[in-house]
């Protein structure tokens, strides 16, 4: 390796750092980041906050001022070469003057996919493509599966025993894990656009699905799917003022609760044309145009199971604590195969220990 390249990479990992100030709070847009380096030193960095604000290249250009001219920019998503909420980030690069732009990852959205490159090589710049690509590809994992599927990017997070329970055979739960990995949960639900449930977890454990004791933490959408709106109209979804919650129905919901809980503050109703049950693919599709990237499912095992079926899951974290609760639900109760050769596999497995438990994450094979 060169010193070139290793300049390179390490300007670089400081762009995709810079991304990741904003996790969470980007979609329907990417994280972004962006360093200005002349001479070898850093005269300028920024990233894209949120939509609708400038994006990393322009604030990073703010900060380098002149010192832009001449220098070379590490970005780590081609800049855009189209007119949006903001103007084109490859005409600002070329009226600043830069000299060369390394770039990790080219955007698959059909607005941009090349034409940005093509912008600057066109007026002269040098252009480098693929520098920590992986990582950038693995950063921006939500909004590349809403631009290149128009479906949400699916964590199914669980947490069970060692024997593979979500709960004792009564059905209590509270607590499979320690309270730092509940904590790392909470963590998850800050940078997640959507979490969802089913009637099922909200009828037995009443929960918030709230984002709680994360600094500068806010709350996710909460999407409840309850074909037949059997939720009480007292249940905590239904009454907590913070953020906004979406009851997914069918047709057999009845006209009169809907009606009760449409008057509620910070409560949607989506209504399918079906019966008793909900449409999962139609529902993910509708959960990209309103312009969430990513969903956090926290469902029982049945709703899980059919999310799994029909190829709706991109990734698992299951975070196992070192107990037996013999018999009791599992993890994919929805989920039945009548032959070994049809098992879902995971890939690139990693584990990790948080806090005496254990957390095993892979991607789903849905191919």
């Amino acid at each position: 390796m060169d010193n070139e390249s290793t300049q390179d990479k390490l300007f670089m990992q400081r762009a995709l750092d810079l991304s990741l100030s904003a996790i969470g709070r980007t979609s329907p847009n990417p994280l972004v980041g962006c360093v200005i380096v002349r001479d070898g030193q850093i005269v300028g960095e920024g990233y894209h906050a949120k939509t609708g604000t400038p994006h990393a290249e322009v604030n990073a250009l703010q900060t380098a001022g002149e010192k832009a001219n001449g220098a070379d920019v590490y970005v780590t998503l081609e800049p855009c070469s189209h007119f949006g909420r903001t103007p084109p980030c490859a005409e600002a690069l070329i009226e600043a003057g830069v000299k060369r732009v390394c770039i990790a990852m080219t955007d698959p959205n059909p607005l941009v996919n090349g034409q940005g490159i093509k912008k600057l090589q066109n007026a002269g710049i040098q252009v480098e493509i693929g520098v920590l690509g992986d990582q950038a590809k693995k950063i921006n994992e939500h909004f590349l599966k809403v631009v290149t599927e128009k479906t949400p990017f699916v964590l199914y997070k669980c947490a069970l025993t060692l024997d593979g329970k979500t709960a004792v055979y009564s059905g209590d739960s509270k607590w499979i894990t320690s309270d730092g990995a509940r904590q790392y949960v909470h963590g998850l639900r800050n940078i997640y656009d959507v979490i969802m449930v089913g009637s099922h977890t909200v009828l037995h454990d009443n929960p918030f699905l709230t984002c709680r004791n994360i600094e500068g933490g806010r709350d996710p959408v909460r999407l409840i799917i309850d074909a037949t709106l059997s939720l009480p109209l007292d249940a905590h979804v239904l009454t907590i003022t913070s953020g906004l919650t979406i009851i997914a129905v069918s047709h057999a919901a009845d006209p009169n609760k809907l009606k009760e809980i449409r008057a509620k503050a910070n409560v949607k109703i989506w209504q399918y044309d079906t019966e008793r049950y909900v449409p999962l693919t139609m529902l993910m599709k509708d959960i990209a145009i309103k312009g969430w990237n990513s969903v956090l499912l926290e469902s029982g095992g049945i709703l899980a199971g059919k999310m799994l079926e029909e190829k709706l899951i991109d990734k698992i974290e299951f975070i196992i604590a070192p107990k037996f609760a013999g018999q009791g639900p599992s993890p994919f109760s929805g989920f039945i195969l009548s032959q070994m050769e049809d098992a879902v596999r995971i890939t690139n497995m990693e584990l990790c220990e948080i806090d005496g438990n254990y957390k095993f994450s892979g991607y789903v094979d849905n191919s």
